[in-house]
């Protein structure tokens, strides 16, 4: 079982030529609505990908019953939510111009429950996008801990960032996340990376980077037609994780990671577009060559 902790939200994605400036505008070519927060988009891409997750969250009163509710329960995601009835499901405002560049204002609503929730003790947690505190406090418990800061890493703290990155086995980021860990920490990357036993860094259209026991590792792309970035970092954790279950090398973990993102990258809306297994596998050994099968790894580690 994989627990995944953060955010479930809904996605109003739209296009634009381009990111205003400061105190100007643009105009919306496209807007639709999506199913969408990153621990979520995690959680359907692990459940997709046919292992058995675990979602912790938070949602409002319009949660329950909801066509998103109805959806999560039939890819199979097991859901372990704090609810507040008053509040609205987080919901995030994402603006993509013609350059693939993208800004993003997000509504907290009911992820506030966060702040006064208990920390559960979990054996294999990845903690997603999520108040920081929260996730300090599961990763102390925590026995495998996986930690993507995604967008939230601005509102970690020094002293929030060293604990966190303390207690993780696996830090997930992409290049403008690193960035700013390393000003938050004073740090240099090579600084933060000796701080982990592994990371991966994810670089867009440029790939990521695996680096694991003093061994720094380049996984390219998968070539595919880009339509709407949303969701790759998310669908690329889901894939890493899954084959992490299923006792894959890193490496190895990083190439399914690579090839499930390309499957949402294909349509816009971050769940719209899952990779199961079996394509996973067809497209991961075009581009990656034979993908041994494994037995499936246990509940926990």
């Amino acid at each position: 079982m994989i627990y995944v902790v953060g955010h479930t939200a809904i996605d109003h994605i739209s296009r634009v030529p381009h990111l205003p400036e400061k105190n100007s505008s643009t105009h919306i070519t496209d807007r639709q609505v999506y199913f969408g927060g990153g621990a979520a988009n995690i959680a359907a891409g692990i459940a997709s990908l046919g292992e058995s997750a675990t979602l912790i969250s938070c949602v409002g009163g319009d949660f329950p019953g909801s066509e998103y509710d109805r959806w999560m329960k039939g890819l199979g995601v097991n859901q372990q939510f704090f609810s507040v009835p008053e509040a609205h499901t987080p919901t995030a405002f994402m603006f993509t111009d013609e350059n693939g560049d993208q800004m993003t204002f997000f509504e907290w609503g009911a992820s506030k429950a966060f702040e006064s929730a208990a920390a559960p003790a979990l054996p294999l947690v990845h903690l997603a996008t999520a108040d920081p505190e929260f996730n300090c406090r599961v990763a102390e418990k925590g026995e495998f801990v996986s930690f993507d800061p995604g967008q939230d890493v601005f509102y970690y703290t020094k002293e929030q960032l060293e604990s966190i990155i303390g207690n993780a086995d696996v830090l997930f980021a992409n290049q403008h996340e690193v960035a700013h860990m390393c000003r938050t920490l004073n740090l240099t990357k090579e600084a933060l990376i000796r701080n982990v036993d592994t990371a991966v860094f994810t670089m867009s259209g440029d790939g990521s980077t695996l680096y694991e026991g003093g061994k720094e590792q380049s996984i390219p792309a998968v070539p595919v037609t880009l339509v709407d970035p949303t969701g790759a970092g998310d669908a690329y954790r889901a894939g890493f994780l899954s084959a992490f279950v299923r006792e894959y090398p890193k490496l190895v973990c990083c190439k399914v990671g690579t090839v499930a993102a390309s499957f949402v990258v294909e349509h816009v809306g971050c769940q719209t577009h899952l990779a199961d297994w079996t394509s996973m596998k067809a497209r991961y050994e075009k581009h990656f060559g034979h993908l041994q099968d494994m037995m499936r790894g246990k509940d926990t580690i």
